[in-house]
């Protein structure tokens, strides 16, 4: 099922139209077999990058293709419809890059953002700790200053836990702390993974998304020059807030996607599958789960467009971003639910994709800020207008 969209422009209809043919052509074929290795996708990321489709939102200037963020997100929920795990890591990947490109210096952007965004280098976004996930104020890794020329580096120590990308990335954006004071403890530092020090744990053995590699990456006395460190000593929870809210986006439109695959196979199915002499599709009892599966899908793809349109308006858009991620992440489990339901026992087994798409759903209930964490943001905001 194609969705009837509204793009801002012709060329961002035919970029649209480029990602269908790239994602059914090149990338579906490559999904089950890949899902079921849990075999890291790092050709689809090369040929992603090969395609401009890892720099859309960012400047040409440094190498990005200028795209409004609404059309971003819709190509990112395109590719989650066929591939969510691929989906996730462009979406992290961008995440990475907004925290510099939002934050850096001229000279940093023109020595890092070209890699970034030209598809020479996937990122990780190195945040959460295995103590500290919503409470941002528990990390406990440390970034040590010793004085030297050019300002010297930071020793970093600490494990960083439920990495995306972690094992396969070419660079992190690492926060750490660097004093005790719990609001201005934080720093942001960009660290290429070749740098000594740098270590990983096992990939994590999750429910989905198998193809998106997770694992801790362990600093050990890593030392990073100074340079290398985004944004003034001590404002690290101030950048990582000015890319939280694109991320959460991000997520919005891969749940998009997962409830879009979701949707066109249920309704696939009841058009081909009979009992009692009939499609199931003509049952009404069937007709209304479906018709919920598309109210649902449609109004997780309204939220994250009307918060994407906001960020390119130059407006605020920080509660209507976490609005979108709790709508859509929890449309995504509903209508996979539901489809897997439609299904029947054909839904429970591995021979059709319902099952899949229903275990990669739930995780985007709970990264980039679990959605009880969205609720208080939400309410918050309310409460502050």
């Amino acid at each position: 099922m194609d969705v009837q969209r509204i793009l801002p422009t012709p060329e961002a209809e035919d970029l649209l139209a480029l990602v269908r043919e790239l994602a059914r052509e090149e990338l579906a074929p490559q999904v089950e077999a890949a899902e079921a290795e849990s075999r890291f996708p790092g050709d689809a990321y090369a040929l992603l990058g090969k395609s401009g489709l890892m720099s859309l939102p960012f400047a040409e200037r440094w190498g990005g293709g200028e795209q409004p963020y609404e059309v971003y997100l819709q190509v990112v929920e395109e590719l989650a419809a066929v591939w969510p795990s691929l989906a996730v890591g462009v979406s992290v990947h961008a995440l990475t890059a907004t925290v510099l490109d939002r934050n850096g210096t001229d000279e940093q952007r023109e020595t890092w953002l070209p890699r970034m965004l030209g598809g020479e280098w996937l990122g990780a976004y190195c945040l959460s700790e295995a103590q500290a996930g919503s409470d941002v104020s528990g990390i406990r890794t440390r970034a040590v200053h010793e004085d030297g020329p050019d300002g010297g580096a930071y020793v970093v120590s600490g494990t960083k836990a439920w990495i995306s990308n972690g094992p396969h990335a070419d660079y992190y954006v690492l926060f750490a702390r660097t004093s005790e004071d719990a609001r201005s403890g934080l720093s942001a530092f960009l660290v290429p993974s070749d740098t000594p020090g740098i270590g990983h744990g096992a990939p994590e053995r999750k429910m989905g998304l198998h193809c998106d590699p997770t694992s801790q990456v362990m600093f050990e006395r890593t030392r990073v020059p100074a340079a290398q460190r985004i944004g003034e000593e001590g404002r690290g929870m101030a950048v990582a807030l000015s890319a939280l809210d694109a991320g959460r986006l991000g997520i919005a439109a891969v749940a998009t996607g997962i409830a879009q695959a979701a949707l066109s196979l249920a309704v696939s199915y009841a058009g081909q599958r009979e009992q009692f002499g009939q499609r199931i599709g003509d049952f009404q009892g069937v007709q209304f789960m479906l018709a919920d599966m598309a109210a649902a899908t449609g109004a997780a793809r309204a939220a994250y467009l009307h918060a994407a349109r906001l960020k390119d308006a130059g407006k605020p858009f920080g509660p209507e971003a976490s609005i979108a991620k709790l709508t859509a992440s929890d449309a995504a489990v509903k209508v996979t639910t539901d489809a897997v339901q439609v299904l029947g026992g054909a839904g429970y087994t591995a021979d059709f994709p319902a099952e899949r798409l229903f275990r990669d759903a739930k995780i985007t209930q709970i990264f980039e800020g679990t959605n009880q964490i969205q609720r208080m943001v939400i309410g918050r905001s309310l409460l502050r207008r």
